[in-house]
């Protein structure tokens, strides 16, 4: 049984730079992470989930590796990717390895299935870019496939088709939960709930926006015939004990993170920072009460169940980061879980 409302992190294992310019080293950022995991399931927070990346400057390729050494880090929080890029991997394979973390992990694995925000993958797998969303459609049915039934008959466009092939192991759960995520557009949404399933909202912009991407959602899953599913929705996050040390500790980092990794870059500004930051805005930097604020605000506007914090932006350090999930644990979730019921 899911709680009525979710808290959990995740992180895409980036890299932050040293003086000089070089990359921060990946064995003492993955160190971090299960930090991170170990620290957010012992507070009790619900989802802890890596993202997949196939650049210098990310420390995780393989979220269900970086997973299965949570899951023996870690007792009851949920272990999810966010993202896998599901284009560009063997759905066959991903559901094996997945179903291993679920047996490794008494039953806490899940699988969200996205295109990425970036295309290194497609060449460095030799893909054609051309089929971008091709193999997404193509790979999730197969994906859907394996779940349903341990001996799979499929056809499709982008890889050889499967005549009653076994995939193995089979996961504790009855089915592994596959959730999609959608960065924006309507066809995505549409699909998700047209298929019956969860679906994540990464909120970069403002989030009034995204309420009629919800509504599609919940639409397409009733004229498909499928109960309402369940609707989650990603921010950056920080939080400190008071508004102004949030920010304070949080800008210089986030606006590196901001120049190296968002998709337009540039310099962000600390008007522009506090803005995305106040009451309205995607950013989520501040006290408990103002995170309490801002989750149950979007809570009225989308319907979502689940909310991930994105943590440990632009190298701010590990203690800071440690006592923001903390908080996230102990002060935003039961206040969340009180008023939402």
């Amino acid at each position: 049984m899911t709680s009525p409302f979710e808290i959990g992190i995740f992180t895409f294992g980036e890299l932050s730079r040293t003086a000089g310019g070089a990359f921060t080293p990946p064995a003492a950022r993955l160190e971090q992470l299960l930090e991170w995991a170990r620290v957010a399931d012992q507070a009790g927070l619900d989802v802890f989930g890596v993202g997949e990346h196939h650049r210098p400057d990310f420390a995780v390729s393989s979220p269900q590796m970086v997973l299965a050494a949570a899951a023996r880090e870690t007792e009851r929080i949920r272990l999810t990717s966010t993202v896998t890029v599901l284009s560009s991997a063997d759905p066959v394979r991903l559901h094996e390895e997945f179903a291993t973390l679920d047996l490794l992990s008494a039953g806490r694995a899940e699988i969200t299935a996205g295109r990425g925000a970036y295309v290194e993958s497609f060449p460095l797998f030799g893909q054609d870019l051309a089929r971008y969303d091709e193999y997404f459609d193509d790979r999730l049915d197969l994906l859907l496939a394996a779940r349903e039934n341990a001996e799979v008959t499929w056809s499709g466009t982008t890889r050889a088709p499967l005549q009653d092939a076994g995939v193995h192991p089979r996961p504790l759960q009855e089915k592994l939960p596959v959730w999609i995520a959608v960065g924006g557009t309507p066809a995505s949404a549409a699909r998700a709930g047209t298929l019956g399933l969860p679906m994540y909202l990464a909120i970069l912009g403002a989030p009034a926006r995204f309420t009629a991407l919800a509504d599609l959602h919940r639409k397409a899953a009733s004229a498909a015939g499928h109960p309402a599913p369940r609707l989650g929705v990603t921010s950056h996050f920080h939080a400190a004990e008071t508004t102004q040390a949030a920010r304070d500790a949080f800008f210089p980092h986030y606006a590196a993170y901001f120049a190296e990794n968002m998709p337009r870059g540039g310099r962000l500004d600390r008007d522009t920072f506090d803005a995305w930051a106040n009451p309205g805005g995607a950013l989520f930097a501040g006290s408990p009460a103002e995170i309490v604020d801002k989750i149950l605000w979007e809570h009225e506007l989308l319907g979502h169940t689940r909310f991930l914090a994105q943590v440990g932006l632009g190298g701010i350090g590990q203690r800071e980061t440690l006592r923001s999930i903390e908080l996230l644990a102990t002060e935003v979730l039961p206040e969340v879980r009180r008023v939402i019921g």
